[in-house]
């Protein structure tokens, strides 16, 4: 078989080779290996490898015959875990103390069981406590696209895995914007679900009720066709959305029901004294008049909840109590005490902040959740389809540049301020890679629909893709 275009190849395309007989799934994972051996020392982005166990499951009969038989994936270091093997979070606290998942998730089960061929984990900032991917124990990741970039976080190090194209898809999750933000910074498509639409388990919804598990893809149709066998709930899921009406892979090349009404947001919230950074609100003007183009209806319109003071602080005052909550549950297990010696200063500022919540300010920071959840989806109820806004208040980043300290703290709100309200409220959004700065670098667009409509953003994304294709952008650094 003919490997060299294998790294262009799409997981749908991989995946298909195997089923013609035309390409083996032992040779396919070699090749990725191959892949990544040849470009990770620059990128860092793949920080465990289990090769040899990747290629004895490429080799076995007992591989499964799912969707994805025999292509190659990565898994963040950051949850989606296999029972047995290293899980660090990108925490030093748990690398020292060789910690081991003690629990395979089922989604891990549900990857395994589409056939795909783990490869190992990617980097991760600690517990995915910032928007970039910088931890002390593993380094940072640097972008495909300029190496002295951020690769965003917190799914930095597969967002980089698959942009450089050591593989065609890798896991992702996102509890502000973790998801997007990357796919935004390394120019691939990323997908937030709605709330419960992936099963957390053997986690719960109600401990982490921001965060969702998903995947970053090259195109829409691996990110459809992973959607297809990774949605659906087990009995007792606390958050079940509905069931949509037909698989998601469907939606892909599919007409709409209609010219569309969308919104368009071109600027910073009220509460921001900055204005938007110029490639930013083009990428999202320029986006309007593709989408007018193609029949819709686009007009400046926004929630205006999302204008109100209040809005900005309620995120701030949920993700500190479950990141204290999470480390708490790894002390538990590891019975042993995490602090300033094995903890990122980032990770401290946040543990701070959460030390001095009393459970009755966090029950009051539920409640504004939920009461910006009901304002928030009102705006799609007065007949809006789509949400369109930055993914990034500006162009990707230096190294080094965010964090939470009082140097860089203005850089990092700046950074991420667009994405964390579909976390609060629990609806779909779609990061697109449709337009590139000046200086190279590509610049996600937002898409957000109404809760349960992963298949409209879909549909209008598949719409995108094919009217303004990416995929063929390969960054500078690749395999």
């Amino acid at each position: 078989m003919e490997t060299s275009s294998l790294n262009v190849m799409d997981a749908t395309a991989q995946a298909e080779l195997v089923r013609r007989r035309e390409a083996s799934p032992l040779e396919l994972v070699d090749a990725a290996i191959q892949r990544i051996q040849s470009v990770n020392s620059q990128l860092n982005a793949v920080v465990w490898e289990r090769f040899e166990k990747a290629r004895e499951e490429a080799r076995s009969p007992q591989l499964p015959d799912g969707p994805f038989r025999g292509v190659p994936f990565l898994t963040k270091d950051l949850g989606c875990t296999t029972a047995g093997e290293p899980d660090s979070g990108g925490s030093r606290f748990l690398k020292e103390h060789g910690y081991v998942a003690g629990a395979t998730t089922e989604l891990a089960r549900r990857i395994k069981a589409a056939g795909f061929i783990n490869l190992g984990r990617t980097n991760s900032p600690e517990f995915g406590s910032v928007p970039t991917t910088e931890p002390l124990a593993w380094g940072p990741t640097r972008n495909p696209w300029d190496l002295t970039r951020t690769a965003a976080g917190s799914s930095g190090g597969s967002c980089a895995a698959v942009a450089s194209l050591m593989v065609p898809v890798a896991h992702g999750s996102d509890g502000g914007g973790s998801i997007r933000i990357p796919s935004a910074a390394c120019g691939l498509v990323g997908l937030k679900p709605t709330r419960g639409r992936v099963c957390m388990s053997p986690s719960t919804e109600w401990v982490s009720p921001v965060s969702v598990q998903g995947f970053q893809t090259r195109t829409v149709r691996d990110l459809a066709a992973c959607m297809d066998f990774a949605s659906g709930t087990l009995p007792g899921d606390p958050m079940p959305p509905p069931v949509p009406s037909r698989p998601y892979i469907s939606e892909v090349g599919g007409p709409l029901p209609g010219p569309l009404r969308i919104g368009l947001w071109t600027r910073f919230p009220a509460s921001f004294d900055d204005p938007l950074d110029p490639e930013c609100r083009r990428a999202v003007e320029e986006t309007g008049k593709l989408l007018e183009s193609l029949g819709h209806s686009v007009e400046l319109a926004h929630p205006s909840i999302l204008d109100e003071p209040k809005t900005p602080t309620i995120f701030n005052r949920i993700w500190p109590v479950r990141l204290l909550a999470a480390l708490q549950s790894f002390e538990r297990k590891l019975e042993k005490k995490a602090g300033p010696d094995n903890l990122d200063p980032d990770t401290l500022h946040w543990l701070d902040r959460a030390r001095g919540v009393s459970a009755a300010d966090y029950l009051l920071a539920l409640e504004d959740m939920d009461a910006f959840t009901r304002a928030f989806a009102e705006w799609w109820h007065s007949g809006y389809d789509v949400l369109v806004t930055p993914v990034t208040g500006m162009v990707t980043p230096k190294l080094g540049a965010l964090g939470m300290d009082a140097a860089r703290i203005k850089t990092s709100a700046l950074w991420w301020p667009f994405t964390a309200f579909f976390n609060l409220s629990g609806q779909p959004a779609i990061s697109l890679p449709l337009h590139w700065a000046a200086n190279g670098m590509p610049v996600g667009v937002q898409l957000g629909a109404a809760y349960a409509r992963e298949d409209l953003l879909i549909r209008l994304a598949a719409q995108l893709e094919q009217a303004r294709p990416w995929s063929a952008r390969i960054p500078p650094v690749h395999a």
